[in-house]
């Protein structure tokens, strides 16, 4: 247990090697376009802000929510409302999916049906388990908040007990995994390269803007430099 009480959790680095992909993560459309190597994974979940989270329940209705996460050794952390239904399946023993899409370009070609993009994103399909801990489930937060911007953890209000209570924490172990990813330019019938239209990629980049104060922030506080020259990891 560390300093402040919360239990140390795995670190991103410590990982275990790259297993054999299952048949239910296997990518079957466009394969040359897959990968199951666990670095190439875990850079995609390490720099991707935004997971969504998917169960199909007992009468067949699928839920998908949007979710923040954040990856730690073999594990995956998400947190939600203890009142979503979505959380309540999963922690019920539901099948989880999870998934995460970071886009990098847009690819125009000449012809229409062979547009398309750049992008690289990565699904992780197990069994996730509540975290009932209040020591784990404080570092599994603190993991989240670290993610979205590291440093942050220790200038702010640390959860209540009655914010804990409120908020489901769920780990998914990364045992069935796997990355697609697309790069380069367009990929155009080899009659179509004399047509008259522009053809390229045009990149996009997720980067951050100056920061914005809050309206009713106290005077004298100035922005930390996590926030003016913040950026994600793998990124420019």
């Amino acid at each position: 247990m560390g300093e402040d009480g919360e239990v140390p959790l795995p670190q991103p680095d410590r990982v275990t090697a790259s297993p054999s992909p299952s048949e239910r993560v296997r990518v079957r459309r466009k394969r040359e376009r897959a990968s199951y190597d666990r670095g190439v994974i875990d850079a995609i979940l390490d720099e991707a802000l935004i997971a969504h989270l998917g169960i199909v329940d007992e009468t067949g209705q699928p839920f998908v929510i949007p979710t923040l996460h954040a990856r730690r050794g073999d594990v995956v952390y998400c947190h939600g409302s203890t009142a979503s239904r979505t959380l309540r399946a999963l922690a019920a023993g539901a099948p989880a999916c999870l998934t995460v899409s970071l886009l990098d370009g847009l690819v125009l070609a000449r012809a229409a049906m062979h547009h398309s993009a750049n992008y690289r994103s990565a699904m992780l399909i197990g069994q996730a388990t509540i975290v009932e801990d209040p020591a784990e489930k404080r570092a599994a937060l603190r993991a989240v908040v670290e993610h979205i911007v590291p440093g942050r953890w220790d200038d702010v209000r640390a959860p209540t007990e009655n914010e804990l209570k409120a908020t489901s924490v769920l780990a998914l172990p990364i045992d069935e995994a796997s990355a697609k990813i697309r790069s380069g330019g367009p990929l155009d019938d080899e009659q179509d390269h004399a047509l008259p239209a522009w053809a390229g990629v045009i990149p996009l980049a997720n980067t951050a803007r100056s920061p914005e104060p809050d309206p009713r922030l106290r005077a004298g506080i100035a922005p930390p430099l996590y926030a003016t020259a913040y950026r994600r990891p793998g990124s420019p």
